[in-house]
């Protein structure tokens, strides 16, 4: 093999169109006919990793030579196929993962393993395992650290050695982003889990640090919500943290949320919608339906009321606000039961104040947003979450639900835009007119606008309404 197959590799990834065909296949029987030894599979990665890395210096005017017709994917399109040959996956994983440990910066490897993800699925405690032993041994970051990084005060070769740190803390993650969802399903893997199993007894947690357990998540929550960390590290730790189980993540979730909106702690509000956002796109009603939505939905509003300015760090995490919300939304969307109760606007919220969330399956998001934008107050239940004051509903706050809903009106899928369209259109329509408030009107046509915009065909029905608003504010001098 290691006189053929970077040679072969070359062809399939240059040659002309004719000599190509006969070059894969004959890389496929040499990878087929291999297929338990992982050096040569490393070789394969190890040739592909060259011819990239020549290509660019070629397309950076280093070197010249290279055709303009490289394509790396040609190669990496025999995989599907061949991974079918493998017998035992375990000689493989491994090795392959060992040898992305020791290249943290080389992509090549993680794309390739993307094409066996669900082979890396199967032996999901070996991958796993070799994750934590890797994260492990790898060192925190301090302030000192942290902030020679953010500033960019250092010499160039600690500036490469912090490049390095960054590759280094990636490559878990990138590892487990590439496992299906199903991986965190299991709350009795004790590898995913660790101590974090007993998670839906708990309704508080303290410290995010969750000393001893060396877990998955135990590691994915410390990388996300740790005050010092790379943003790229915090954020790709918050996504995969929306992957982890809703019992085990809403709560955690919830209540550092709580404790950084009392602090302002503003990267790890961030951190933490993220999660939720994730969650709510991977698992749908499933988080939706959670009890601690409730008490996450409350904090938000919170968040939404604070003072801010465009482009400044609580704008930012209001934005992150505004999209979690209109996530909820979409959730509701896929389950027909919740989202019929919406459009119905038969909702009966009710609840016992200290029981944080039990009154989830009476909470309608759509309905409470569209109620706190027109400013309903003639329908408590509904414009109101469970035991807050009926009290004027703040401007701001009004345009930040515009936003939810134009949100919602972009993410949302095809099968909830008939709902939603017939949802929010009848109430603006109806409102515009006798909204008081400039400011408010104009979000209302910019609702409808994004309405007509992205739902479509769903707007049908409210067409001719729109169509005779639209004229009739025309025709009006502008405000």
């Amino acid at each position: 093999p290691s006189f053929v197959l970077p040679a072969l590799v070359h062809l399939v990834c240059l040659s002309e169109e004719k000599a190509r065909p006969a070059a894969s296949e004959a890389l496929f029987r040499v990878l087929k006919h291999h297929n338990q030894k992982p050096e040569v599979i490393c070789m394969m990665l190890d040739s592909l990793r060259n011819l990239s890395q020549d290509q660019a210096d070629a397309e950076a005017g280093a070197c010249k030579g290279k055709g303009s017709n490289f394509d790396c994917n040609r190669v990496l399109r025999l995989i599907p196929e061949w991974s079918k040959t493998v017998q035992d996956w375990n000689a493989l994983i491994g090795p392959l993962i060992d040898k992305m440990f020791a290249e943290p910066s080389n992509a090549t490897i993680v794309r390739f393993l993307s094409y066996i993800n669900e082979q890396l699925a199967e032996a999901a405690d070996v991958v796993l395992s070799r994750v934590v032993f890797q994260m492990k041994g790898q060192k925190g970051i301090d302030e000192d650290f942290f902030s020679r990084w953010e500033t960019k005060t250092c010499p160039s070769d600690d500036s490469m050695r912090m490049q390095q740190s960054l590759f280094e803390r990636l490559c878990p993650l990138l590892i487990v982003r590439l496992l299906p969802l199903r991986v965190f399903n299991d709350l009795n893997s004790s590898v995913v889990y660790g101590q974090l199993r007993n998670a839906p007894l708990m309704h508080e947690y303290g410290d995010v640090s969750i000393t001893g357990d060396d877990s998955v998540v135990a590691f994915l929550v410390n990388r996300a919500f740790s005050k010092f960390e790379f943003e790229d590290v915090r954020k790709l730790a918050a996504e995969l943290c929306g992957r982890i189980h809703p019992q085990v993540l809403l709560p955690l979730v919830c209540s550092q949320l709580e404790r950084a909106t009392e602090s302002r702690d503003i990267l790890k509000i961030i951190a933490c919608l993220f999660s939720v956002c994730t969650s709510l796109v991977v698992r749908g009603k499933e988080s939706l339906v959670h009890p601690f939505i409730l008490q996450i939905w409350r904090t938000i509003k919170v968040i939404l009321l604070w003072p801010s300015s465009d482009g400044d760090q609580v704008s930012k995490a209001q934005h992150g606000g505004i999209d979690c919300l209109a996530l909820m939304i979409c959730a509701e969307s896929q389950a027909p039961e919740l989202f019929e109760d919406c459009t119905s606007w038969r909702r009966n919220i009710a609840g016992k104040k200290g029981n944080r969330g039990n009154a989830i399956t009476e909470f309608c998001a759509l309905r409470n947003v569209i109620s706190q934008l027109i400013n309903d107050e003639s329908d408590i239940s509904g414009s109101k979450l469970p035991y807050e004051n009926s009290e004027p509903v703040p401007v701001p706050f009004r345009l930040c639900m515009a936003n939810v809903l134009i949100s919602a009106c972009q993410k949302i899928s095809d099968y909830g835009k008939e709902s939603l369209a017939k949802t929010i259109l009848p109430c603006l329509i109806d409102s515009v007119e006798v909204e008081t408030q400039p400011e408010i009107r104009a979000a209302f046509i910019q609702v409808m606008f994004s309405a007509v915009y992205h739902l479509k065909l769903a707007v049908l029905p409210c067409s001719r309404d729109l169509l005779k608003l639209s004229l009739k504010f025309l025709g009006k001098r502008s405000e």
